[in-house]
C-alpha cells in the first residue's frame, strides 16, 4: 500500500567514533535504557500508522469521486480485505517474537534461519491466500447481499487486491524482521512514501492518461498493489543493507517443518485474534443497525474518530513486542516489567489526552463528518461514553503485545473471543434489549466489556511475569 523513498536512509552518528550507522544497529534492546528504546521504536512506528490511515482516507476519497456505488463496493470489501490483514498480522507477530527471542539469547544463526523460513512461510501462505480469495470472494460477497453491478464492482476491486496479496504479506514479514532487530524507521519511510505516491497513482489509474487506460475502481486497487510491489524491493534492500539478513540463500528457504510449526503456533492465535475484530464489528453494527441507518452512520463516525485518537498507541504496541521478545530470550524479565511500566505510563497519558479532547470537542468532531443533526446527536452520545474506553484499549493492546513477546499468543485470542464476541452478545442483549436502554445500552456495553477485558489482561500479565521470574532457569 505504500511508497518507497529509495534515496531516504535515516542514520545515527556515533558521538564516540564519528562513524555513521543505521540507527537501530546501535541499539541493544537487552541493555540500553528502556525509555530511550521505547521512544526510538514507538515514535517512527506511530508516525507510520498515521500515514497508513491517511493512505486509506485517500483511497476512500477517490472512490467517492467515482460514484456512490464504487464507495459502497469498497466498504463492502473491507471485511474480506481484513482476511489479508489478519494473515499478515499473524505471520508478522510470530516472526518478530521468534526472531527476537533468538537474538535475545545471542543465537544469531537461529535468527538467520528463522528469517529465511519466515520469508518462505510468507510466500507459501500468500499463494494459498491468493487462490482461496479469488475462488471465495464471489460467494462471500453474495452472502453479504451483493448482486448485479454492485457485486461486479466489489469483485473488480478485491480480485486485484488478492492477486497482489503476496506483496502485502512479504512487506509485513520483512517489517517484522526489522522490528525484531529494533528498526521501525524503514517501514515508517515506506508508509510515508506510500501515502505520497498514492496521491499520484490513484487519479492516474482511475482516469487514465500517459498510456494508461481509465481503469475506474480497479485502478485504485492496482495503485495499492503497485506501491506494495515497489515496497517489497525497498524493504528487502533494507534487510540486506542493515545487516539484519547477513546472506540471502534460496536453499535456506526450503520449508523446514519444525520452524514452520513454531511460526504457525505463534502466528495462528494472533491471526485469529485479528479475525475476532472483524466479527466484533459485525456484531456491534448488527445491534446498532436495529435503531436505523442514522445510528449506524453515527457509530461509523465515532469509530473513525476513535481510530485517529488511538494512532499513537499503535507505536507502543510495536515497541512492546520487539522489546519483550528480545528480553524474554535474554531472560530479562525485569526489563519486560519496565517496558510495560513505561509503555503503559505514556500510553495512559496519550489515551487520557484523547479522552479529554473527545469530551470537550465532541460536537465539533462529529460535526466535521456530518451535517445531519440526528446523526450528530447519536454520535455525540456515543463519543461521550466511548471516550472513557480509550485507556482500556491502551491496556489491552500493550499487554497483549507483551504476551505475544513471551510466546503466549493464545491468551490474546481468548480475550479477543470474549471482548469481541461472547461479551458483546450477552451484554448488548441484556442492556439494549432486555432492560430496554436502547442505543445507550450498547454504548455502555462496549465500555463494560472492554474495561473488564483490560483488567483481566493486566492481572494475568502481572501474574504470568511473576511466575516466570520464579520458574525461568536462564543460562
Amino acid at each position: 500500500m505504500y511508497l518507497i523513498p529509495l534515496m531516504c536512509r535515516f542514520v545515527f552518528l556515533d558521538p564516540h567514533s564519528g562513524s555513521r550507522y543505521p540507527a537501530f544497529m546501535t541499539s541493544d534492546l537487552t541493555s540500553a535504557p528502556i525509555p530511550l528504546l521505547i521512544r526510538r521504536l514507538a515514535i517512527p512506528a506511530g508516525t507510520g500508522f498515521f500515514f497508513n490511515t491517511m493512505f486509506n482516507v485517500v483511497d476512500t476519497w477517490y472512490g467517492g469521486r467515482l460514484s456512490t456505488s464504487a464507495l459502497a463496493a469498497m466498504s463492502l470489501s473491507f471485511p474480506v480485505f481484513f482476511i489479508i490483514l489478519a494473515v499478515c498480522s499473524g505471520v508478522s507477530s510470530g516472526a518478530t517474537t521468534l526472531i527476537g527471542n533468538a537474538l535475545g539469547r545471542g543465537d544469531t544463526e537461529e535468527a538467520q534461519t528463522y528469517i529465511h523460513q519466515t520469508l518462505s512461510f510468507a510466500v507459501v501462505h500468500a499463494l494459498l491466500l491468493t487462490l482461496a480469495g479469488l475462488l471465495a470472494a464471489p460467494w462471500i460477497f453474495r452472502i453479504m447481499g451483493a448482486s448485479g453491478e454492485y457485486l461486479q464492482l466489489a469483485l473488480s476491486y478485491m480480485n486485484v487486491i488478492f492477486a497482489g496479496s503476496s506483496f502485502f504479506l512479504l512487506n509485513y514479514v520483512m517489517n517484522a524482521i526489522l522490528n525484531a532487530y529494533g528498526n521501525t524507521t524503514a517501514f515508517r519511510n515506506f508508509l510515508i512514501g506510500g501515502f505520497v505516491m498514492n496521491l499520484l497513482l490513484d487519479p492516474w489509474f482511475m482516469y487514465g492518461g500517459a498510456g494508461v487506460p481509465p481503469l475506474g475502481l480497479p485502478g485504485i486497487a492496482l495503485a495499492t498493489v503497485a506501491i506494495q510491489c515497489a515496497g517489497s524491493f525497498y524493504l528487502f534492500s533494507q534487510l540486506t543493507k542493515s545487516g539484519a539478513m547477513t546472506v540471502f540463500r534460496f536453499r535456506e528457504m526450503k520449508p523446514r517443518w519444525p520452524y514452520y510449526s513454531e511460526l504457525f503456533r505463534q502466528g495462528f492465535p494472533s491471526a485469529m485474534n485479528m479475525m475476532t475484530i472483524s466479527i466484533g464489528i459485525f456484531i456491534i453494527t448488527w445491534y446498532v443497525g436495529r435503531f436505523g441507518e442514522q445510528a449506524v452512520a453515527a457509530y461509523g463516525i465515532g469509530t473513525r474518530i476513535e481510530q485517529i485518537v488511538l494512532l499513537p498507541v499503535m507505536g507502543l504496541n510495536i515497541s512492546t513486542l520487539a522489546l519483550t521478545a528480545q528480553n524474554y530470550g535474554a531472560c530479562r524479565i525485569d526489563r519486560i516489567r519496565e517496558t510495560l511500566r513505561v509503555s503503559l505510563f505514556w500510553g495512559v497519558i496519550i489515551a487520557l489526552t484523547g479522552t479529554l479532547a473527545s469530551l470537550i470537542f465532541s460536537r465539533e468532531l462529529i460535526g466535521f463528518f456530518t451535517a445531519d443533526s440526528r446523526v450528530a446527536a447519536i454520535g455525540i452520545s456515543f463519543l461521550n461514553i466511548e471516550a472513557f474506553v480509550f485507556p482500556a484499549y491502551l491496556l489491552l493492546y500493550v499487554s497483549v503485545s507483551a504476551m505475544q513477546g513471551i510466546k503466549l499468543p493464545g491468551f490474546g485470542l481468548i480475550i479477543g473471543l470474549y471482548r469481541q464476541i461472547a461479551g458483546p452478545v450477552l451484554v448488548f442483549q441484556l442492556l439494549a434489549v432486555v432492560m430496554g436502554f436502547g442505543l445507550i445500552g450498547i454504548w455502555w456495553g462496549i465500555l463494560l466489556v472492554t474495561w473488564s477485558a483490560a483488567l483481566i489482561v493486566v492481572f494475568y500479565v502481572g501474574r504470568t511475569l511473576y511466575k516466570l521470574e520464579k520458574e525461568m532457569k536462564c543460562t
